[in-house]
């Protein structure tokens, strides 16, 4: 969410961003919102114009009501009360109007940084670099769920009589393989100096709205009946509230945390192959990681969040690359933002595994997360977030590049990382012979 004053002092610039992010249809919002700001602003002046003239006629009635001049106090008192009820007309037209403008602010983009390529969504993003050589073993690779029914290590037809379409049940060594991932995770960003953490499932509407874009919320978050609470889409939302309406030290910064969860997501939309197996379901478990920083750290914080989510994939002899996602792929709230995408065999493409995101200080305005400086003043932190690992799609790419085919059996080898979180094992075999459809 933009500063108002900035939204009146740079009109331009605050419509040209928006043109840059193809969301023409909110340009008139920019007039909206600065004519109701400049009402309020009127509201205010002449509220407080009111105010000082109650305290100064209050003095005066004292006055003349000393000099036994009743009739004329009285005159005055009437005039107080006229002004009093305009007074309160003002207030309640005041609140309206704050109200009203802070809604139209929430729908104004957040101004992206100068280095966003523009493009109109996904398909413009731009490859910024790869890591590792693609696999393209000489072997027919099974689609991700037939590799996982080789290990017995799911059940999707089970978890749809229990649960419906987007669910499943993971079993045996997948299942161990899938804690195995979290938990080198975890360990990973400890040892990068991050504080481990498991925050709420749930959070309130009030940090929904300071976290995320209407647009995300409706098309993201399951609300819980009845309640004033959401099922999370991503522990990012409870870790980034968990600062709500505070003021840290500047000697403090950054806050680097790194937090374990299940997330929660409606997931809307066809996506073709992507949408069978576990590429697009409701419920799955993530490491996230989230920094709060000074202004001028968070570029640097950016690119070392990117980085370390390269290291941990290619730690697991999976190969990936980063997008920089153009202008029209942002979300609102976001100035700058990189997937990390794994490569394929199966698909011979790479596919989204992670999403690195700077949000300069959009999320801070609306939640209230300040930073006080040396000199005692105050000012607004920034804040970033990264997916360490979100094990479903892991498991799909760590599956596919670490497979082999002795001719009869597939195997999966179990990186040295990952050795002491299963048990010592070098390698998985299947139980079930393949058979090919």
């Amino acid at each position: 969410m933009l500063d108002i004053r900035f939204i009146c002092n740079n009109p331009d610039l605050v419509r040209e961003n928006i043109r840059k992010k193809f969301k023409n249809h909110l340009l008139p919002v920019v007039d909206e919102v600065i004519a109701l700001y400049g009402e309020k602003c009127d509201c205010n002046s002449r509220a407080n114009e009111l105010r000082a003239n109650r305290n100064k006629i209050s003095k005066q009635i004292g006055v003349l009501m000393g000099q036994g001049k009743r009739e004329e106090a009285e005159e005055m008192k009437e005039l107080v009360n006229r002004q009093a009820a305009e007074l309160k007309a003002l207030e309640e037209k005041e609140t309206e109007l704050t109200d009203r403008v802070k809604q139209l602010q929430m729908k104004i983009p957040n101004i992206v940084d100068e280095s966003v390529p523009v493009g109109k969504d996904d398909s413009e993003n731009v490859e910024v670099e790869q890591f590792g050589a693609q696999t393209n073993p000489d072997f027919e690779i099974p689609y991700h769920t037939d590799i996982m029914q080789l290990f017995n290590g799911i059940d999707k037809e089970a978890a749809g009589k229990v649960a419906g379409e987007g669910f499943y049940y993971l079993m045996g060594d997948i299942a161990r393989l899938h804690s195995a991932v979290t938990a080198y995770a975890r360990d990973f960003m400890i040892d990068k100096g991050f504080t481990y953490c498991i925050p709420p499932f749930m959070i309130r509407s009030n940090v929904v709205t300071g976290v995320m874009s209407f647009e995300e919320m409706d098309a993201m978050m399951y609300k819980i009946e009845g309640e004033d609470l959401y099922l999370i889409g991503t522990s990012e939302h409870s870790m980034i509230g968990k600062f709500i309406d505070s003021i840290t030290p500047e000697e403090k910064l950054p806050l680097t945390l790194t937090s374990y969860s299940p997330c929660f997501r409606k997931e809307k939309g066809a996506h073709g192959i992507e949408e069978r197996g576990i590429y697009r379901i409701h419920q799955f478990e993530k490491q996230e990681m989230i920094v709060i920083c000074k202004p001028e750290e968070s570029m640097n914080w950016f690119h070392k969040m990117w980085s370390y989510s390269v290291e941990l994939f290619r730690s697991l002899d999976i190969p990936v690359r980063t997008l920089e996602c153009c202008t029209g792929d942002l979300a609102d709230l976001k100035v700058k933002s990189y997937d990390v995408e794994a490569w394929s065999p199966k698909q011979k493409k790479y596919f989204e595994v992670c999403s690195c995101s700077n949000l300069g200080d959009a999320q801070a305005r609306r939640l209230g997360i300040r930073v006080r400086g040396e000199d005692g003043k105050k000012y607004l932190a920034h804040t970033l977030n990264n997916t360490v690992v979100a094990p479903p799609r892991m498991l799909i790419a760590f599956l596919e590049n670490n497979l082999t085919f002795d001719g009869e059996y597939y195997t999966v080898k179990v990186p040295k990382v990952l050795q002491p979180y299963m048990g010592g094992k070098t390698e998985l075999r299947a139980i079930n012979k393949y058979q090919p459809q």
